[in-house]
């Protein structure tokens, strides 16, 4: 169709004119309203006449992330391979919950690959991201553990039984206590531990809260460390958390959705990580695979499949061998083609393009990190260990240091010359710069600093 080759040139040509364009810009009132407030149209309208409107109305207002001077969240820029792949992937628009297909498949293929770039052994799926992955991990650490202590809370629920606490450090991603939450554990089921200076998970301090715990005849669960987190870029003591969970029978999760990948780099800044008993990490994150496509492993993946199998019986199949179908694992049923993009970007890059696209960040952030040591007006918060930095704006003479750089995020935003997000660390407001895209530079950085001080000024 032509329309389809259309829209293929329309995307080449986004991604090609991407540096020339504003990183971000505010959606005009005018744009605004066609966007969000169109009324349902009786009759439909050709294909070219609809992409015109996506020429017109969409594309010209992206979040931005796929600009070298992107530095806000964790969101990366598309790799080339993964936005080829997508539609090709909608053409074919299978279900991959299970069956014998190419889809199915391939993801097999892709966990694998996944798994042997960050040094764990174990298997999984593909999810839509950290949020759903984080959801499969937890359930498995449930019912393993309900399992351990002799009941099934599929059959039984949780009622009457000791509330089981999973512990997450203060830097802990939100998706961590939506999961707990959902699974009915409560937000009383989630301890936050402290952090230490490098805001980094306090393993002394996670002994004392399992052991307080224990003595109130609660259930020690699950221990969520954190692989590179948001805020910072953190690792949590990996190993050491690793023989307290070893110690106290506990299950051990890794979240890694953004982070894990800088293993193939520096495995020794990781080690641990392969001992834990699930591990979530986001190819749509640091690898750039187009969203959505998160994943979890699981050292036993028997457990994801005891805490969510339901096989009814129109869906049994003889042929599908020990694993089963994906949808066994997950709470997914349909299930999109996620790997195709997936795995045309890891099989573009190969294992040494993995490597150096996370090198390559992970040095850009370092330089970051050398032009704000070596500036006086501006003050690094938090080491940098992934390809996140955080700091905050201190001119000479501003006292109220909080509100500065409180507004200065959505200031730097509005001008469209450099993208980049605020947060709270420790008790201080913080600018927080998250470098993913291989496009940015040294120019770029320059860039962004000298925005934040003329949006200051």
């Amino acid at each position: 169709m032509d329309e389809l080759r259309r829209a293929a040139e329309l995307a080449a040509e986004h991604l090609a004119g991407v540096v020339d364009r504003p990183v971000w810009q505010p959606v005009p009132a005018g744009a605004r309203a066609w966007l969000a407030d169109q009324a349902l149209p009786d009759r439909g309208r050709p294909l070219d006449a609809l992409l015109d409107d996506i020429r017109d109305h969409v594309m010209p207002y992206p979040m931005g992330n796929g600009h070298p001077r992107f530095f806000g969240w964790v969101n990366s820029p598309p790799s080339p391979a993964g936005v080829a792949a997508a539609p090709l992937a909608a053409a074919l628009n299978p279900s991959c919950a299970g069956g014998d297909h190419a889809g199915v498949l391939l993801e097999h293929t892709v966990v694998r690959w996944l798994a042997e770039l960050v040094g764990f052994p174990g298997d999984g799926l593909l999810t839509s991201g950290a949020s759903i992955a984080t959801i499969i991990a937890v359930a498995a650490a449930r019912q393993a553990g309900a399992r351990r202590d002799g009941w099934d809370p599929r059959e039984d629920g949780l009622w009457g039984r000791p509330p089981m606490v999973v512990y997450v450090s203060a830097e802990g991603h939100s998706c961590l206590r939506k999961a707990v939450e959902l699974l009915g554990l409560g937000a009383r089921g989630l301890r936050v531990v402290p952090v230490d200076s490098g805001f980094r998970m306090d393993v002394t301090a996670l002994r004392r809260a399992i052991e307080e715990d224990r003595r109130d005849g609660l259930r020690p669960l699950c221990v969520a460390a954190s692989a590179g987190t948001v805020n910072t870029g953190a690792i949590d003591p990996l190993s050491a958390i690793a023989d307290l969970t070893d110690e106290y029978g506990l299950w051990f999760h890794v979240d890694g959705a953004y982070g894990a990948l800088g293993a193939v780099v520096e495995p020794a800044l990781f080690a641990g990580l392969e001992r834990a008993d699930s591990l979530v990490l986001d190819p749509h994150k640091w690898l750039g695979v187009p969203v959505d496509c998160g994943c979890v492993l699981l050292r036993d993946r028997s457990t994801a499949r005891d805490a969510f199998s339901l096989v009814p019986a129109y869906l049994r199949d003889e042929g599908a061998g020990d694993f089963g179908w994906f949808s066994e694992y997950g709470p997914e049923q349909t299930r999109p083609l996620r790997a195709l993009k997936a795995w045309a970007t890891i099989a573009h890059l190969g294992a040494d393009g993995v490597a150096r696209l996370v090198a390559g960040t992970s040095r850009m952030a370092h330089k970051l990190a050398e032009m704000i040591d070596e500036a006086d007006d501006f003050e690094r918060l938090a080491p940098v260990t992934t390809s996140v930095v955080a700091f905050r704006y201190r001119p000479n003479g501003t006292t109220d240091l909080d509100a500065l750089n409180r507004a200065i995020p959505a200031a730097v935003q509005r001008r469209g010359r450099a993208f980049l997000t605020g947060t709270r660390l420790g008790n201080v407001e913080a600018l927080r710069a998250c470098v993913l895209s291989p496009a940015t530079t040294s120019a770029d950085l320059g860039v962004l600093l000298n925005e934040i001080r003329e949006v200051a000024a």
